[in-house]
């Protein structure tokens, strides 16, 4: 008996597995974090472009920002560039780059000929900060609140169409007060 009912019972544990894992209605790009509502990892890192100058995400403390996570070797990073040139010129929040385990002298070229949205692009040469984070790639974008406390979080390149769908109502309530 017991030779029939334990490959039925993987069979089912299968279908189990695939139907939670296939299901369409999962958003593929939303991992939860557990920093989500929780103080934003404070860092003091070197800025990209001027090694002698410190980059803090604490000089952003009562304002709402955002963390966005690149590298020069994320083929998802350059995909990605192009909107947040665009949504750094609506000046909507302060933008910083936080670079990812990549070449200072790559980095700084990448944002002298593709254009730098950040307010400051800190240098993460060992990853340390990223994963103080939880960051598991790149590229990934964090939003934090007035209060310093990590909102949301988003994996893959950001569009216009992420921007206004996922960022802009959450920007919004984050400044009422609201999450």
């Amino acid at each position: 008996m017991w030779k029939f009912l334990l490959p039925f019972g993987a069979f089912v544990a299968l279908v189990v597995l695939f139907a939670f894992g296939l299901n369409p209605h999962r958003d593929i790009h939303a991992l939860p974090s557990p920093l989500i509502g929780k103080p934003a990892p404070a860092f003091t890192l070197t800025d990209v472009l001027d090694a002698s100058r410190p980059v803090s995400n604490t000089v952003f403390k009562g304002q709402v920002y955002i963390l966005n996570v690149w590298g020069t070797w994320c083929a998802a990073c350059r995909e990605e560039h192009e909107a947040l040139l665009a949504i750094a010129q609506t000046h909507v929040v302060p933008m910083i780059g936080l670079v990812y385990m990549d070449d200072r002298d790559k980095a700084k070229q990448w944002l002298e000929q593709l254009g730098n949205p950040y307010q400051a692009v800190a240098f993460d040469t060992d990853g340390r900060t990223a994963i103080d984070w939880g960051v598991y790639g790149a590229p990934e974008t964090f939003l934090v609140d007035g209060q310093g406390r990590v909102i949301y979080k988003f994996i893959s390149p950001m569009t216009q169409q992420v921007w206004e769908q996922d960022f802009l109502p959450r920007i919004t309530a984050a400044r009422r007060g609201g999450v």
